[in-house]
């Protein structure tokens, strides 16, 4: 009996403890399903105010608002073209900055005529490091200048292994995408917290979001941006001065064109004036957005899945567009031996 007794009571005990247990993972659950929830809720709210009232709360005059010039790098083709294009359809002034001379000028030209405002072109190569900064400044000191895009910057020729990366390439990687920004910032930031009015654009990218393999330095330089962008809003949240960090994903520019699949404009992969339309309408509202409402579902996505899960899927998306891009890369190689083979043979 005693036997039977003892049995009972530690059924009974048992029975407790798992009660206890049911209770306490139903709790976590709850939290859990809350927490989820209320993430899905903020980023319902983020998105409606990124890509829906930042359209309807439109900013009517740029110029009062931040100044009456912009400075925009890397704005010779792609959404630096782009983003100028629009900054000069809202009335301000545009400071280009670029390497290649002729094409910047003839950029410049089309906005003037276009838009019936000043341009300034300087032609520069910021893979050159810290010499062509005394030649930006002795050429924008005089201006007043109301935003600043952060746009420059340099990718892999296709998706590779690190140690595959040329060195010279690593350097690019490293002055253009990093140095520029953060000496632009310097140079042109001082004279906006003294106006107390002004906007710094980071063009960082949503390859940063996670760690994405086989771009590697090119996903880590974008983080910096990200980051120094919102170190820097929170430092100067009460100068006046905006500063916003833009995290796209693909666009169609001349960065994808090693792919074809990337190459052709889509809902998920814009062009760079749609890219542009859209991310402007967001300044002044948000600090840190994909700047276009497709890309941010593909944020959402990147956010809510594991680290380990979102590697797998970009080394396989990343394997496929490397291939891509030898085959693309192979192919104009072919082309160039053939066409100096024919020069050979007309010469002889």
């Amino acid at each position: 009996m005693a036997v039977v007794d003892s049995f009972d009571f530690l059924l009974k005990e048992l029975e407790r403890t798992c009660t206890n247990t049911r209770d306490i993972l139903a709790v976590i659950g709850v939290l859990y399903a809350c927490k989820r929830t209320l993430q899905c809720l903020t980023g319902l709210i983020k998105a409606t105010n990124d890509h829906l009232l930042s359209k309807l709360s439109y900013i009517s005059n740029y110029k009062k608002r931040f100044g009456p010039w912009a400075v925009v790098t890397g704005s010779s083709e792609g959404i630096g073209l782009a983003y100028a294009k629009e900054l000069a359809n809202r009335g301000l002034n545009i400071v280009m900055i670029s390497r290649g001379e002729n094409k910047l000028y003839r950029a410049a030209k089309d906005i003037e005529e276009q838009y019936k405002v000043e341009t300034c072109t300087i032609a520069v190569d910021f893979a050159h490091g810290k010499e062509i900064y005394e030649k930006i400044w002795s050429l924008i000191k005089d201006k007043e200048i109301g935003i600043l895009v952060n746009n420059v910057g340099v990718m892999y020729e296709f998706p590779q292994l690190f140690l595959d990366v040329p060195v010279e390439r690593l350097w690019s990687l490293v002055n253009v995408n990093v140095a520029a920004a953060t000496m632009m910032t310097h140079l042109i930031m001082p004279q906006m917290v003294q106006r107390g009015k002004g906007a710094v654009v980071m063009l960082a990218s949503g390859s940063s979001s996670q760690i994405t393999p086989q771009m590697t330095v090119y996903a880590a330089t974008k983080y910096f941006l990200d980051y120094f962008a919102r170190g820097l809003q929170y430092e100067y949240r009460d100068s006046g001065v905006i500063v916003q960090s833009l995290m796209p994903f693909y666009v169609a520019t001349r960065m994808t064109r090693y792919s074809q699949t990337l190459s052709k404009p889509g809902l998920f992969i814009p062009s760079a004036d749609t890219y542009a339309k859209s991310a402007i309408a967001t300044l002044g509202y948000s600090s840190r957005t994909s700047g276009y409402w497709p890309h941010t579902i593909q944020a959402w996505i990147s956010d809510s899945i594991p680290e380990w899960l979102w590697m797998w899927g970009a080394t396989r998306l990343n394997n496929a567009l490397r291939r891509q891009g030898q085959e693309k890369l192979h192919h104009k190689k072919t082309l160039r031996k053939r066409g100096s083979e024919l020069s050979i043979e007309s010469d002889s």
